[in-house]
This record gives structure tokens, sequence and C-alpha cells, in this order.
């Protein structure tokens, strides 16, 4: 049982005590201490609302929404939805705020409230610790009986996402028909279900088979797309002799692709890719967390763009694409932040993106997949014990690997010539992440696994 405050949003468990877990009464307090701080920025009134699949998700939709109301904040009730079209539909509707009902890519058991600016972003570090402070005070002042808050739904903005999608300058309708993929989606049991065969079909992909289709919550595997997850899929494109796979994580930010013959396009390739296709149109900067793959840094030098990398989290990526006007930006772990488009991960553009640089580069995925350089990252993770301290046992192994290159803007990097691994505690669970890259799988493996021996050393 967990309940984990970060920049992520408020995440936890459903079941248990208030105060260890996502209980009611934790959602309840959390919703007003969010609604109270959009309230003092400023006179609007109105907040988006969206949900993914998950069993619990209707449970804390309704209290959400009779917080929202009682605060006298007018809700605009998405339902099911995605993370991006939620983000996207705060600027339709020129709303306040937003509040995606999602764990990502967390078990099903999992729920949390992220929370969003008036444009459509995750909240900075300092806005998330102001309402922790309103939350821990109780601090709210709730709406007499005739200004309550107003509830509507709204079906069509999942649609104007997809507009906005197909629409997008990039975008080539025409060579994604061309081609006649034939695809299989892994939809998870989640909104990917609904969203991605509405893009598709918008797209003009007419042969496409969904596994995991039932909206239920009940996920058919772990919801995180990574390899070993992802085994139906990679058996059902090689069955049916498809052209592309396509996973999506419950909430649709995340994306990653299976290769004509089952192979794995590679997750931290899904940004690769098209950032490939976008600076071959748009010369600019690119951004990525530090635990992604240094093949984006080598792609952006080809195309004479400069690569930064930036600390793990949405938020922080989004802030140095900012700084440094990246035209396009993301993480490793199949998220894709088109700027121009929204600053949010959103797996509906970048299925687009993809399809249309397939397309024009008439290559098969596996191709092009082998025209970028190889990086082998070994992801791992540690799960903590209670009262474990994390920055005692990174110091220890600062000072012993005192000798090599070291980052620590963001938990701890550790350089090996043209190696590196990635220390650092999760936003979403309570672990320790280790992330190795090298050119040799081998490499990268037996360098998480000396990380992972001297942490539980320490530990």
């Amino acid at each position: 049982m967990a309940l984990i405050k970060s920049i992520s949003g408020i995440r936890g468990t459903i079941g248990g005590k208030p105060g260890d877990t996502l209980s009611p009464l934790d959602i309840v307090r959390f919703t007003a201490a969010y609604g109270t701080w959009l309230s003092k920025q400023s006179s609007n009134k109105t907040i988006i609302l969206g949900r993914d699949g998950r069993i619990s998700g209707e449970m804390v939709q309704r209290l959400v929404i009779s917080t929202l109301n009682a605060l006298g904040l007018d809700v605009i009730d998405l339902g099911l939805s995605t993370t991006p079209t939620v983000e996207m539909a705060v600027i339709f509707e020129q709303a306040a705020g937003g509040i995606i009902l999602t764990a990502s890519h967390n078990p099903k058991e999992w729920n949390a409230l992220k929370l969003l600016n008036h444009k459509g972003e995750f909240i900075s570090g300092d806005d998330g610790a102001t309402i922790l402070e309103i939350a821990a005070a109780d601090d709210y002042n709730f709406a007499a009986v005739d200004k309550l808050g107003s509830y509507t739904t709204n079906e069509t903005l999942l649609q104007q996402h997809i507009d906005a999608v197909i629409n997008y300058p990039l975008v080539d309708i025409a060579a994604i028909k061309k081609r006649k993929f034939k695809i299989i989606v892994d939809a998870i049991n989640s909104t990917g279900a609904i969203a991605v065969p509405l893009l598709l079909k918008a797209l003009g992909v007419k042969d496409f088979t969904v596994l995991n289709e039932e909206v239920n919550g009940k996920f058919a595997h772990n919801p995180e797309p990574l390899p070993q997850h992802l085994t139906e899929l990679c058996k059902e494109v090689n069955k049916q002799n498809a052209d592309l796979g396509i996973a999506v994580d419950p909430d649709v930010d995340r994306l990653c692709f299976v290769c004509e013959d089952g192979s794995l396009f590679g997750e931290e390739y899904t940004l690769v890719a098209v950032a490939d296709y976008v600076l071959q149109h748009r010369k600019g900067n690119t951004v990525s967390n530090m635990s992604s793959t240094r093949a984006l840094r080598d792609v952006t030098e080809k195309h004479g763009g400069e690569y930064f990398p930036s600390a793990v989290g949405e938020v922080n990526v989004v802030n140095k694409m900012k700084a440094v006007n990246a035209v396009i930006g993301g993480e490793g772990n199949g998220g894709i932040i088109v700027p121009d488009l929204h600053y949010g991960r959103d797996a509906l553009i970048g299925i687009a993106l993809f399809l249309t640089h397939l397309a024009k580069e008439k290559k098969s995925a596996k191709q092009l997949r082998n025209t970028y350089p190889d990086y082998f990252i070994s992801k791992n993770k540690i799960e903590l014990k209670a009262g474990v301290n994390v920055q005692k046992i990174f110091a220890a192994i600062k000072e012993k690997y005192k000798k090599n290159p070291i980052n620590t803007e963001d938990g701890l990097k550790i350089e090996f010539d043209k190696d590196w691994v990635h220390l650092r505690t999760s936003n979403t669970e309570p672990i320790i992440r280790i992330y190795a890259e090298s050119n040799f799988e081998t490499t990268s493996n037996n360098i998480a696994k000396r990380m992972m021996a001297d942490i539980t050393e320490l530990s």
C-alpha cells in the first residue's frame, strides 16, 4: 500500500487506511487543495476532468467532481479519455486547469490525480508544494449552497484532439493511405482502445486489429509497455504478417512499436525515429531526460541541431524544451512532446508522425530501426524498504566512483568512458531506478548489476 506525492501528481493504491493509500479521504483532500490553489490563480472556474479505464476510475471521478463542485468550480467531464486529450482540452475550452485520473503504467490497484495548470501542462514543483501545504493544513473554503459549481460532459474533445493531430503540418495522410499499413494495436484494456482506432481511421488506415480492447481496467498484462509485457503483441504481429505493432500505456501518453518480424523497435527509439523525421523538416534543438538513450543526441547532431538533457519528469523536460527552444523532445519511455501541438507527451501525435516517416522512407519498421545507432539500455529497479536513507546510499556510491565524471542534477549519473549509469528515486513508485547504457548489451547489464549490488550492500 502506498501514497506518493510528487511533481507527477498524487498517486497511490486503492484500499487501506487514509494517509497510507489513495483513500477517498485523501482524494477529497488533495482535490480540494488543488481547487483552492486554482481559485487563487484567477477568476476562471472551469476545470477539465478525464480518466483512463481503471477499475477505480469511476469511483475516484465521482469524488473529484463533487469536491470541485463544492468549491464552486465548474467541471467539464470528458469521461473515458487520454492524458494528452485532457491537456489539449484545457486549451480548447480555455479552462483554469485540469485533472487526469490515471496512474499511467502502474498496475490496476493504483490510481492518481495528475494536475494541470491553465496551459494544459503539469503544474510546477513550486505549485505542487503549495498544494501539498494547503492539503496538510486542510485550508479550504467551500462554497455556499447557491454558489456550488456546475457539471457538464463533453464527448467531442477527443475528436478535436484527433483533428489537431491529423491537421498537423508534418502529418501526411496521403502517404500513410498509400502504404496500406496492416497494424496490430495493444490497447491494454484502457482508453487507447477508444483513441487509437479513431486516429488510425482518420489517418486512412483500414486494416488494423485491436488486442485487449475491452475498456474494463482489468489489464491483460502489466500495463508498462516493456519488452517482457508485449509478448502477445509481438506474436500477433508475426502471426498476422502485419507491418507494425503499436502499444500504448493506459492513459495513452507512452508509445512503442513492434517491427514486422515481431521484434521490438525499442521504446527508447520511438522518440529517436520521430525526432529524425521532424528534424528533416524543422532544424533545431532536442531534449530528453538524462535516463534516455544517447541515440537522440546522435540524430540531432546529424541534422545540425544541439541536444540538451533534462532531469527526469515531464515537467522538467518541458521546462528545458522551452529554455532551449527545442522543436521536438520527450522521454526514452516512449513519450513524444511536439511543442507546437502542445507541451505534453502524446502517443497520438507520435503514431501519426511515425507512420508518416515510415511511409515516406518506403522502408519496413525493421529497416528503419536499422538506420539508427545501436545502444542498449538496461532498465532495472530495486524496491525500497521503509526508512531507507537513499541520500546516504548515493553519497557512498558517489565516493566509491569519485574518479569518474558524475552528475548530481537528478539523482546520480556516472559516466564510464562512453557508457553511463543513472540512479534515481522514482516520482511514481517507492523504488530506486537503475538505468545503464552501452554499445554492448552485456556491458550495460553488467554495469547495472554492479550498481544494484552496491545499493543492496549499502541498504
